[in-house]
């Protein structure tokens, strides 16, 4: 038995490190994207006729697809997790160590997720406090 064979590496499918690592980018994106056109479609009432009609509807729905972007991006980050403790056998993140690519890659999804999981939510935070029409003049 050669000691290569007394370790055998665990693989993971390249695909499931690329969702780890591009799944809270694009979930962040996505709440720019979904904050910019429910804004908008939401306060055109309100600018072409003057009324301070806002739509409850419009903000329940921002909320929703907040939360569900926020989730999709929690979603990649304990993946990314479970993969680089999968991978490394480390439990800890103050030894984390990505010493080839895919634990390497794994670790990056863990960090990539919760640092724009974070920013989701600073991008949902002004609603609670500012109007939903107020934010864009």
């Amino acid at each position: 038995m050669t000691p290569l064979d007394a370790n055998p590496r665990e693989t993971v499918p390249t695909g499931k490190l690329w969702f780890g690592v591009g799944a809270a980018p694009v979930a962040w994106f996505g709440v720019g994207l979904a904050d910019m056109f429910i804004t908008w479609r939401a306060c055109l009432h309100q600018e072409s006729s003057g009324g301070p009609s806002e739509h409850p509807a419009a903000q329940m729905l921002y909320f929703v697809s907040t939360f569900v972007l926020l989730a999709v991006a929690a979603i990649a980050g304990t993946w990314s997790y479970r993969k680089w403790t999968k991978l490394c056998g480390v439990m800890t993140l103050l030894r984390a160590e990505g010493r080839e690519r895919e634990e390497f890659m794994a670790l990056a999804g863990l960090f990539i997720s919760f640092t724009l999981g974070v920013g989701i939510v600073w991008l949902c935070l002004p609603l609670f406090v500012i109007r939903m029409c107020l934010r864009i003049r």
